[in-house]
């Protein structure tokens, strides 16, 4: 006869608290002890481990009771100005999850994927490739990191945009040559530890791992996307540059092949996949896609202007007036929700990409149009804070001429918008011609071309214009509700005669959707190949974007191995 016994659960016990002191000193280690000991019910002076990630060493105590780690630092403006620590702790009885880095593979005889784009996506979806065992063959029709800085000089110096070596375009794509920011709200979609804790191992600062709002900055990002190459060359994998995809077939075989204009000639590569991570700017991709009678289709976006104040008028506000000298600059964000007039849906207004002691660069990658974006290096200690501040489209949003387009409605209605920014500058200015057409915040919301403007960090200088009337309007009469309704619910100062609009802010996502299953990540119509990243409307910014290369390189290796 068997003897029943009750079964023993074995129940985790994880506490998780704040704790904070004056800044900019941080707690204690012992600090952190005494309220971890009362959390878990121990003694004041029990023995416990504090794990630091942000650290390269870390102490440990044998037979300690528990075990804490911090998760999150964070700076909090309101009132007096304090760090604040998110800790968890453990019993010495749990196991506590150390994330380990990936083992890259030698896959030189592997089989191979073709990643076409070396931004975000196309980078992390290569270094995956590489732990299961298979061979990324990375196009990039841009330069790499060095060769797209002379180009980049070009455009501020000069006004010449070349088409494939840009802001956008490149080594590293748009987020090399920007604030390298790894804020995202992306958990669910991947663990965030896989593409941290490598750009960590491939030159960031070990801050990210911990920083509520984490950047890597301009001046440390090329050398990342450097090492990043290197690791994949080094491990059989390749990398090809100024190789500007023109084609993409399936064979009765199964196998894809690519078509690449070099500046040798034409070239073609073929693979059991292909991840396509071509970015939210690579206009001619969709085209191609859409001529091959791939499934497309029409994606909101936002669109609005670049805003910078002085650095000095952003700490003052976010810092209530007790900023001072080897506090980091202050950032603000902000949504709200208008309609703009009486009979307008409500659309969100948000700041977005904020850069603080940063500086606006020109983001075109088309001749005669003007795009705007803001960066800054690691130190962000540049005297002028910038932000884009937008207004969401949706599908429908755009004028009537527009909707026969189809999937291209609202890429053709954003690519007017910056053409209509570059032939205001081209008629009433004899400078650079991508020089920003620009009006002080208070002149816009008055409906009034600005007499005067503020100094600017945009190097190829700003043009008084009326702003006002170039944008949309639904974008502008939004703005110019919006931006005293920031001043009156929390900012006050923010809406200034002292802070500059700049236009155009256009290019926060893809305005297309390259339709893929949900399962499978595949293309519709196109067995093999993965519409990835921003460029394929599945995600925003460099995390979400990196994550989504990681789940598409597992998709891949899926069918590659025949699961």
């Amino acid at each position: 006869m068997w003897l029943r016994f009750p079964v023993l659960q074995i129940i985790k016990v994880m506490k998780s608290f704040e704790i904070s002191c004056p800044f900019p000193r941080e707690p204690r280690i012992d600090d952190i002890r005494v309220k971890a000991a009362a959390e878990l019910r121990l003694r004041r002076n029990a023995v416990i481990n504090v794990i630091d990630p942000s650290k390269s060493f870390q102490p440990s105590m044998s037979g300690a009771d528990a075990t804490c780690r911090i998760v999150r630092k964070s700076v909090d403006a309101r009132g007096e100005a304090k760090t604040v620590l998110r800790v968890e702790a453990y019993l010495a009885s749990e196991t506590v999850d150390e994330y380990a880095l990936p083992e890259y593979k030698d896959v030189t005889d592997a089989p191979s994927v073709i990643v076409v784009g070396c931004g975000p996506a196309g980078m992390f979806a290569a270094l995956k490739l590489l732990t299961l065992g298979l061979k990324p063959i990375v196009l990039e029709r841009g330069k790499d990191v060095h060769g797209r800085k002379k180009d980049i000089a070009a455009i501020s110096r000069e006004g010449v945009v070349d088409p494939d070596s840009n802001y956008c375009y490149g080594e590293g794509g748009a987020g090399t040559f920007s604030d390298g920011k790894l804020f995202t709200r992306s958990s669910k979609r991947g663990d965030i530890r896989e593409v941290l804790y490598q750009l960590v191992e491939f030159g960031a600062d070990r801050s990210i791992l911990v920083d509520a709002h984490p950047h890597i900055g301009t001046d440390k990002l090329p050398r990342v996307v450097e090492n990043i190459r290197r690791c994949i060359l080094e491990h059989g994998g390749e990398y090809h540059f100024q190789n500007k995809v023109k084609d993409v077939s399936v064979g009765a075989d199964g196998a894809l092949t690519v078509c690449a204009d070099t500046p040798g000639g034409e070239a073609s590569y073929s693979a059991g996949a292909v991840i396509m991570a071509t970015g939210h700017s690579a206009r001619d991709i969709y085209e191609m896609l859409s001529a091959k009678g791939l499934e497309l289709e029409a994606k909101g976006f936002a669109l609005g202007v670049r805003v910078e104040h002085p650095q000095s008028l952003i700490n003052k506000i976010r810092y209530r007036g007790l900023w001072e000298e080897g506090m980091p600059a202050a950032e603000y964000s902000f949504v709200e929700q208008v309609t703009g007039s009486s009979d307008a849906p409500e659309r969100g207004v948000y700041s977005f990409c904020m850069c603080p002691g940063g500086i606006l660069v020109p983001s075109s990658t088309e001749q005669e149009t003007i795009v705007l974006n803001g960066m800054s290096n690691s130190a962000r200690n540049s005297r002028w804070a910038n932000a884009g501040v937008v207004v969401s489209i949706e599908p429908g949003d755009e004028p009537e001429e527009y909707r026969a387009a189809g999937a291209f409605s609202l890429m053709n209605f954003q690519r007017d918008v910056e053409r209509k920014m570059f032939d205001w500058v081209k008629t009433n200015h004899s400078g650079n011609p991508m020089a920003a057409p620009a009006q002080r915040m208070t002149d816009f919301c008055e409906g009034e071309v600005s007499k005067t403007l503020p100094a600017t960090s945009y190097h190829p200088g700003a043009v008084s214009a009326p702003l006002h009337e170039l944008l949309p309007q639904g974008v502008a009469t939004r703005l110019q509700e919006v931006f005293p309704l920031v001043d009156m619910h929390g900012m006050r100062g923010y809406y200034t005669a002292d802070a500059l609009l700049l236009g155009v802010e256009s290019r926060t996502s893809s305005p297309i959707r390259v339709v893929r299953n949900k399962e499978s990540y595949e293309c519709q119509g196109m067995p093999g190949l993965y519409p990835c990243g921003e460029g394929a409307g599945y995600a925003g910014g460099i995390v979400s974007s990196a994550i989504d290369g990681i789940n598409c390189a597992v998709a891949a290796s899926k069918r590659i191995s025949g699961q």
